[in-house]
């Protein structure tokens, strides 16, 4: 993996992402940089791959172990993408549920041990048939191995040059309503910061527009929100 190129591996992500999709393997880890088109990537195979919207969900922020325990038997059967909802990967809890969800068995049966409320509309125990995609900001070596192991991984991370490559690669598909020379100055400018740790696709645009709305001045904006 150290071998290939940034987009090179985003070509493996596609693949590997759409193995999880077709239930070939139960799941797929993504860590990297935010900003800098994980997210878009899922979206555009779960569009590729003709997914309806019953058939996916994404949920986004915090949760407990018993909300990821309700939502994968609220969403069983689905497609399941946490997006940046790292409280699920770092709670010891919600970890060990996961073991359960994402074990390479044919029958995963995950067990809610603790007690619960007498009206509580939720069963102790059922069988888990979903897929799941975590989307994450963490670093690969921060994630428990016992969840890494259970799944397919691909790591995102990136240095400037490869930022700089992968924003190069993709710049025509970002802002139609703005010109490509446009974008280019925005990109050598950032590409002047590459080492800058807010460089990503959301800098990109933001500066664009800022090239776009003010041809004289506006790499001393640029500069002033990069470093802010």
């Amino acid at each position: 993996m150290a071998d290939l190129n940034i987009n090179q591996r985003f070509d493996i992500l596609k693949n590997l992402a759409t193995m999880v999709i077709d239930g070939i393997t139960p799941s797929l880890i993504l860590v990297g940089q935010g900003g800098l088109g994980k997210t878009h990537t899922i979206n555009q195979v779960i569009q590729a791959n003709g997914l309806f919207v019953s058939d996916y969900v994404f949920f986004k922020g915090y949760s407990t172990a018993r909300g990821l325990y309700n939502t994968l038997f609220d969403n069983n059967g689905k497609l399941i993408i946490f997006d940046d909802c790292d409280s699920v990967l770092e709670d010891k809890v919600a970890i060990n549920i996961l073991k359960s969800a994402l074990d390479s068995y044919d029958k995963r049966t995950i067990t809610w041990m603790a007690k619960m409320n007498r009206n509580d509309e939720y069963p102790q125990q059922f069988d888990f048939t979903g897929r799941i995609i975590f989307i994450s900001n963490k670093s690969k070596d921060s994630i428990d191995k016992a969840v890494l192991s259970r799944s397919l991984t691909v790591d995102l991370t990136m240095n400037g040059d490869e930022k700089i490559q992968r924003m190069a690669s993709i710049i025509g598909n970002i802002l139609p309503d703005v010109t490509l020379d446009i974008k280019a100055d925005a990109l050598t400018f950032l590409s002047e910061n590459k080492d800058h740790p807010n460089v990503n696709l959301r800098t990109l645009i933001m500066i664009a527009k800022m090239r776009q709305f003010n041809p004289d001045g506006w790499k001393d904006m640029a500069a002033y929100m990069l470093n802010s």
